[in-house]
């Protein structure tokens, strides 16, 4: 393929619901989309960060930066830009693995679009469909929790994820457990809002049975996660420590993580996010997909990477109503607990115009061949 033109769409979506985290309260969707244009088809990605460095230090305004001056016109340079070339292209270009994802994807649907091939197929999926699980925010107040807990419950999720924070842990945890019994899938995520000093209050939430304590202390520090992992019985789970299958293969050889994270944007893309998988499955570790308040274009390819072998525990692949009123791709829809993978060439979706037009606040060409 060669590229043509490069698109960057900024959008802004409204949230149908406030969505707070240890480090922070959402009320909006705000990132962009990558259009490619190649003269054998066009793809489509969504970039997963915000416009504040708080989940990770990538950002939307950095990235852009990013993907003008620096990834773009290594992508151009290349005599025949296919997804394999892409990523030594840009090797040169330290982290930013969000950005590398986001033209990496946009790419990758090109390429799969122009030979008719889904990428779900591309990936390996097992499945055509993948159980839903939910991410439940950090609320006011624990009967608020619990309103929101059967709620989703109600509308067929078959896990529950809790927000924590300190303050924010033991009791709501405790309530729900009572209110909804033992037999919930129940795990929680504290986004790095612990130390190791915590061990012996974390260590209360053993007597829960959780599936999983995800990312509780801070980020990349493999060691101390090995540490609390030998406190407690609870399962840590690594999420923004991982940034390959390298870190994965590291995290697993210390016992700093029993359960993966996946998160495809966080490793650079598709094809490493895949190999995240076929190691931890090599050591028998499971892994489920996690979220970013997607779009339909984030949700889509995330759906078909969920599909794979590996992913024996359910993620964060929520339904659209979730999160937005209207999305801008058609809805993914909740049925029987479970998600449709797509299996139309490339991710499988694009954009619904006329919504796209609506939630747009900026766009213009990052790349003109």
């Amino acid at each position: 393929m060669r590229l043509d033109r490069v698109e960057i769409v900024h959008v802004a979506i409204p949230l149908v619901t406030p969505f707070r985290t240890s480090f922070g309260t959402m009320t909006t969707k705000d990132t962009f989309l990558l259009h490619v244009v190649t003269d054998a088809a066009e793809g489509w990605s969504e970039f997963a960060a915000d416009p504040e460095p708080r989940y990770c230090s990538e950002f939307v305004a950095g990235a852009e930066i990013v993907l003008r001056d620096f990834l773009l016109p290594r992508a151009a340079a290349l005599p025949h830009l296919t997804t394999a070339a892409l990523a030594p292209a840009v090797a040169g270009i330290k982290g930013h693995e969000l950005a590398k994802a986001a033209l990496e994807t946009a790419v990758l649907d090109a390429e799969l679009r122009a030979y008719g091939m889904s990428l779900a197929t591309y990936l390996g999926a097992v499945r055509d469909r993948v159980p839903a699980g939910v991410s439940v925010g950090i609320k006011d107040s624990v009967p608020e929790l619990l309103d929101d807990v059967e709620r989703y419950l109600a509308e067929g999720y078959v896990r529950i994820k809790l927000k924590i924070e300190p303050g924010w842990d033991v009791e709501p945890v405790r309530a729900v457990r009572e209110r909804f019994g033992e037999a919930l899938p129940l795990q929680v995520d504290a986004n790095t809002a612990y130390t190791l000093a915590d061990a012996e209050h974390l260590r209360r939430l053993d007597e829960f049975g959780l599936l999983l304590i995800e990312e509780p202390l801070e980020e990349n520090n493999l060691h101390a996660h090995a540490l609390l992992q030998r406190r407690i019985t609870t399962p840590v789970c690594l999420d923004e420590s991982l940034h390959s299958a390298r870190d994965t293969a590291s995290a697993i050889a210390l016992d700093a993580c029993r359960v993966v994270n996946v998160k495809p944007a966080r490793v650079g893309g598709y094809p490493e996010a895949r190999r995240v998988h076929d190691v931890a499955r090599a050591h028998g570790v499971p892994v489920w997909c996690g979220g970013m308040l997607e779009t339909g274009i984030g949700r889509a390819p995330n759906l078909a990477l969920a599909a794979l072998p590996g992913f024996t525990l359910p993620g964060d692949t929520s339904a659209s109503a979730r999160y937005f009123a209207e999305d801008i791709t058609e809805p993914f829809v909740l049925q029987d607990g479970h998600l449709p993978v797509p299996f139309a060439p490339g991710i499988g979706v694009a954009p619904l115009p006329d919504a796209l037009r609506r939630f747009t606040t900026d766009r213009r060409d990052l790349h003109r061949g």
